[in-house]
């Protein structure tokens, strides 16, 4: 059984068409197509206020071709879901019912709660019973998770993100709330560690020396930053190969990374190959059975 993930964000859209394995009683899904295209909607939203009708026909157009990849690979289930800039759009619901009219993909527009809870159902399965401080940096916001002996004690959605922070457009005191967030929610008398998810830090992460197969440290997070931040656009691009889309963002995202490190005392970091559309998979999945299991 194939089931897929849609996810809309304010940087990239992405497809993820994952099979579902049964091994005994454990249940896991192999990644069997994905495809990123970066729509840039949150360059729209951050500095208008509503999607621009280019947008919404680029949009449009990937969402028809994500519907013939899903026909082709026969998905059972699909979820699609927007966040950041379709949320913060003047239009956006407006847009997606269009969308949904052309295409017949319901994209649903979720909030930075729900956003999170999807985020944290998959990266649970990656912490032990130590501290850990999850952060997780998009487009347009920025989702805090505290966690420990795996429980979430407490999470926070900031209105600050790598395309808004790009556009200048980071709400006001936005730097200023994430650090107070921290100061009074995390219990730095105990090692913390963080756990990074978001594209650029996985890209972050690929560039840099590692502890383990998913750890790393801040310090080398930094320095590959500094690296990076030494190189122009351009040279970002054909010297470092930097997708366009990622060559301008991964900046000011690293910089957000680093700074909740910094506040929270954590000088190490993990970052699991995990993201929303993990999340949005799952979900799915669970749908699925239920479904199976009253009729």
């Amino acid at each position: 059984m194939k089931i897929a993930a849609i996810d809309i964000g304010s940087n990239a859209a992405r497809l993820q068409i994952s099979t579902v394995l049964h091994n005994d009683n454990s249940v896991s899904f192999k990644r069997v197509e994905y495809v990123r295209f970066p729509l840039r909607l949150g360059h729209d939203v951050f500095n208008y206020g509503s999607l621009t009708p280019a947008s919404e026909e680029r949009t449009t157009k990937l969402m028809q071709a994500y519907k013939l990849l899903m026909e082709l690979h026969e998905v059972e289930g699909y979820m699609a879901c927007a966040t950041s800039a379709m949320r913060e759009s003047d239009n956006g619901h407006d847009v997606a019912k269009r969308i949904e009219a052309t295409t017949g993909i319901k994209i649903q527009i979720i909030d930075g709660r729900k956003e999170a809870e999807l985020i944290n159902n998959v990266v649970v399965q990656a912490l032990d019973d130590r501290q850990y401080l999850h952060i997780d940096v998009g487009g347009g916001s920025t989702e805090l998770n505290f966690y420990r002996n795996r429980e979430k004690i407490n999470s926070k959605s900031f209105k600050i993100g790598s395309v808004r922070l790009l556009e200048g457009k980071e709400s006001k005191g936005a730097w200023r709330k994430i650090e107070d967030w921290v100061e009074d929610n995390v219990d730095t008398s105990q090692e913390i560690i963080a756990v990074g998810t978001g594209g650029n830090i996985s890209k972050l992460f690929n560039l840099a020396s590692k502890i383990s197969e998913s750890e790393t440290t801040r310090d080398e997070i930094e320095r590959i930053r500094n690296h990076i931040s030494g190189f122009s656009q351009e040279d970002r691009i054909n010297k470092l190969r930097l997708n366009a889309d990622r060559a301008d963002v991964i900046v000011p995202a690293a910089d957000i990374y680093i700074s909740v490190m910094k506040w929270a005392g954590a000088s190490r970091i993990i970052v699991p190959d995990l993201g929303l559309k993990d999340g949005i998979i799952q979900l799915v999945y669970n749908q699925l059975c239920k479904r199976k299991h009253s009729h």
